[in-house]
């Protein structure tokens, strides 16, 4: 595989099918430098420039269109300057398709706070004396101009402010990047909640500003596309106000001849059963022409979900580190190989799902390397697993394109969740 070099300066979002009914589910076409992303489309993660345990050409194999790199950790290691020396972090990877970025904020807050910022968050295993020693002993500490933290690899002290994210990812040079926000949990009060969305707009227009700058200074790069982060946890008032004050922004930057939000992110914690309501009400508030990406989740049902509601780009590490740990998707619902059940069992992971690591390795063998504590299954279980994400999605969108979402979603749900 070959790097490929920039052809095109198009950051345009190109609108295809729509579902039907009052739904904002719809697929479409993301352009960038690199390349185009067909979408509905699941975004592998590559936190520190590699999925683990693949190599760029594996990833490709599973009909990856993109990948997602974290500008917290490879800020830390190996440096921003250096990713910007070799030619940004996709030449840096060995990847020649679109790159994606994130802000560094989920991680400044999730490893800072000690909570788990995920989606279907449960709260209700922490103690209010939990929550109050957590926030004693964070690691990350929030004021109006950004966040001091310290690193996780030596406890050495760092600052990111919103124009310090900017300057980290235009030297990462993804194709797509995300404006810095703060990242809440459902632990904190409806108050602090207001106050965050507030702090996250006033961000948010710094990270537009420095963006335009960097834009001018780094001229002949490949342009970069900035996309602003919605907030507001499960409170619809404050979901709604904060995508209003993004789409404000927007038009002041395009009026003033900068260069505004070339889509949105849906971020924060919140509870599995609200997925569907929220994306929806962003999507109601968001404007067609922009995609949107849905920043960490994996299970099958929460696609359908997403997509339904107008997502149209995903990413989550769940079919990576779950494939680590020796946990595989099946057209059955997830398996873990390590069950001593797989011992003697020696078909193919998901024969009737097929791909490389089914056609080619069994159950018995794979079961077999994660006794022996082997990395070759690490390997094949996220490479199965990726796969089998990536085509889910796919076929998701040629569902959608042939009038037939509706009945795939009951298809694949029914069999895939039957046992539960």
């Amino acid at each position: 595989m070959t790097q490929s070099t920039p052809s095109s300066q198009d950051l345009s979002f190109e609108l295809g099918t729509r579902l039907s009914g009052a739904r904002q589910g719809r697929t479409g076409v993301i352009h960038t430098p690199h390349g185009d992303i067909a979408t509905p489309a699941f975004i592998p993660v590559a936190t520190k420039a590699t999925v683990k345990t693949l190599t760029p050409e594996q990833v490709a194999a599973t009909g990856a269109q993109a990948i997602l790199a974290n500008a917290y950790h490879l800020y830390l290691q190996p440096g921003p300057d250096i990713v910007d020396e070799a030619g940004g972090w996709g030449r840096f990877a060995h990847w020649p398709g679109p790159t994606y970025t994130d802000s560094g904020g989920f991680q400044v807050m999730s490893l800072g706070v000690g909570f788990k910022k995920v989606l279907a968050m449960d709260t209700s295993q922490y103690s209010p004396e939990d929550i109050q020693a957590a926030r004693r002993e964070r690691l990350a500490q929030v004021d109006e101009d950004g966040v001091d933290f310290r690193s996780v690899i030596d406890g050495s002290k760092h600052r990111f402010t919103p124009e310090v994210s900017m300057q980290i990812q235009h030297q990462l040079g993804a194709d797509i990047m995300f404006a810095f926000d703060e990242l809440t949990t459902l632990v904190d009060t409806r108050a602090y909640q207001e106050a965050s969305v507030e702090r996250t707009h006033r961000w948010a227009r710094r990270c537009l500003l420095e963006h335009d700058r960097l834009t001018r200074q780094r001229e002949g790069k490949p342009l970069q596309s900035l996309w602003g982060v919605v907030q507001g946890a499960q409170f619809e008032d404050l979901r709604r106000k904060a995508v209003r004050g993004l789409l404000e922004l927007d038009a002041e930057a395009r009026s003033e001849g900068r260069r505004g939000f070339g889509g949105f992110g849906i971020g924060g914690a919140l509870e599995k059963e609200n997925l569907g309501t929220i994306v929806g009400w962003v999507c109601e508030e968001l404007p067609e022409e922009r995609p949107r990406h849905l920043l960490g989740i994996s299970e099958p049902d929460d696609l359908f979900l997403a997509i339904e509601n107008g997502a149209d780009t995903f990413d989550c590490v769940a079919p990576t580190r779950l494939g680590r740990r020796g946990g595989v998707y099946t057209l059955d619902g997830r398996m873990n190989l390590r069950a001593a059940r797989f011992r003697r069992d020696f078909r193919g992971v998901d024969e009737e799902f097929g791909g490389y690591v089914s056609e080619n390795y069994s159950r018995a063998y794979i079961h077999h390397l994660l006794k022996a504590k082997e990395y070759l299954a690490g390997t094949l279980c996220t490479l199965h697993n990726l796969q089998f994400m990536v085509r889910l999605v796919d076929n998701i969108r040629a569902a959608m394109e042939a009038g037939d979402f509706d009945a795939y979603r009951e298809e694949f749900l029914g069999r895939y969740y039957a046992g539960r």
